[in-house]
């Protein structure tokens, strides 16, 4: 026997028998009328990650079969746990579902990211976040100050990678000062406030591209706490940044190491924890400690977590320091590991893959141009001999658009 159902119309109740055709039919009212209901929170979106990124792979890896949103795709933050996207099917369905019943007309990538970028709320902070090379920041449009927008027990908690947004730093873009176009800013994870950072002023870079609309080739200066930063985005999208030159002389880097060489430490011994380490010490306006493993050394047997904190606490280094490990393959070839002052084991640092090649030339073991390999992927760096300026080119890109309250 058919089963009953039971149907309330306002105050009128009846009940009726079910055919299997019209069960069949009533659960598919109650699909679209679901899919429908997620569709319209979806369009009130403080999230919104962008199909032509890189880590839309994630958790859109089968966009291209959604074609009636080609830019964006938006999810709020309380959806997140409830909006699964598990195979190609169901990314299609749920695109056909938004297009049959919310009729969405398709919006410029441009647009959508601007009327983004510009919203006020009070008490939310609107980011984009970017990488480098796995090496990940908040950006903050802070032009209309110099003062951050955000606090360092506040980035702190954006940073957490599991009860914020997840990031190695957070970065604010201001207003130049001292005749540059713009000023960089930085807190790290931990809250403390790098000079610089070679993967954050190509994100730099690459945000300030999009906050004011340019395309192709453009360089602008960057007041940094490092002094002047010259990035330069490429037509491949690529960021060349003049790093400016390195600083040897062992009371300017800073480190308490006897000079081996002209003021500079090269290839000195440094004891760690009763374990005997060569360094060479440089700044790239923040401090470097550089260590050269045996011919047979693998970077990747390193116990970072453990070794990395003993360096960048050891009393040798009295504003603390960044230190890499590395590894050559030939002069032309190198391989590194880091761990970051303030943020520990990253997947890449721009200003130390130029403290590297710096080193390796010090000590005889590379040329002066070179790519170095990072566990986020490779850096091209030149020491240039005519004017002693670092010049590194790497990658920068979009991870998502977001909001947090603060």
């Amino acid at each position: 026997m058919a089963p009953c159902i039971t149907s309330r119309n306002e105050s009128v109740f009846v009940t009726f028998r079910v055919s299997d055709n019209f069960r069949f039919a009533l659960r598919r009212k109650r699909e679209r009328r679901r899919r429908k209901k997620a569709t319209a929170m979806a369009m009130k979106a403080t999230i919104s990650l962008p199909l032509t990124s890189s880590s839309s792979r994630h958790s859109l890896a089968s966009s291209s079969s959604c074609s009636s949103l080609k830019q964006l795709i938006q999810f709020p933050l309380q959806q997140q746990q409830q909006v699964r996207f598990d195979t190609s099917r169901s990314i299609s369905t749920t695109c056909r579902s938004v297009s049959a019943s919310m009729s969405i007309q398709e919006t410029p990538l441009k647009s959508m990211k601007s009327s983004f970028l510009d919203r006020k709320e009070s008490g939310f902070l609107h980011f984009v976040k970017y990488h480098g090379l796995g090496n990940d920041f908040i950006l903050v449009d802070n032009r209309d100050s110099l003062e951050p927008k955000v606090t360092p027990e506040q980035a702190v908690k954006l940073c957490d990678r599991n009860f914020g947004v997840g990031a190695d730093g957070v970065i604010f873009a201001m207003p130049g000062t001292n005749g540059t176009d713009y000023t960089m800013r930085i807190f790290n994870s931990d809250g403390s406030e790098p000079e610089m950072c070679g993967n954050g002023v190509r994100c730099f870079a690459r945000f300030i591209a999009e906050l004011d609309d340019l395309h192709g080739k453009h360089s602008f200066t960057v007041h940094t706490g490092a002094g002047l930063i010259v990035p330069e985005i490429q037509d491949d999208g690529k960021v060349r940044v003049d790093m400016g030159q390195p600083i040897l002389v062992a009371s300017d880097v800073p480190t308490k190491l006897a000079a081996t060489k002209d003021q500079a430490v090269i290839g000195a011994a440094l004891e760690v924890d009763g374990v005997n380490w060569n360094v060479t010490c440089v700044s790239m306006g923040n401090p470097h400690c550089v260590t050269f493993g045996s011919t047979d050394c693998q970077v990747d047997d390193l116990n970072l977590s453990d070794v990395g904190p003993k360096f960048e606490h050891h009393e040798v280094f009295p504003a603390r320091t960044n230190t890499e490990f590395v590894q050559v393959f030939s002069r032309s070839h190198l391989k590194m590991r880091v761990w970051e002052r303030g943020a520990g084991a990253t997947l890449a640092c721009g200003t130390g893959a130029c403290a590297v090649v710096v080193a390796a030339v010090l000590e005889g073991r590379s040329e002066r141009c070179c790519t170095v390999d990072l566990p986020g992927g490779p850096l091209e760096i030149e020491w240039k001999e005519e004017d002693n300026h670092i010049y590194m080119t790497g990658p920068a890109e979009v991870v998502f658009y977001g909001s947090a309250p603060l």
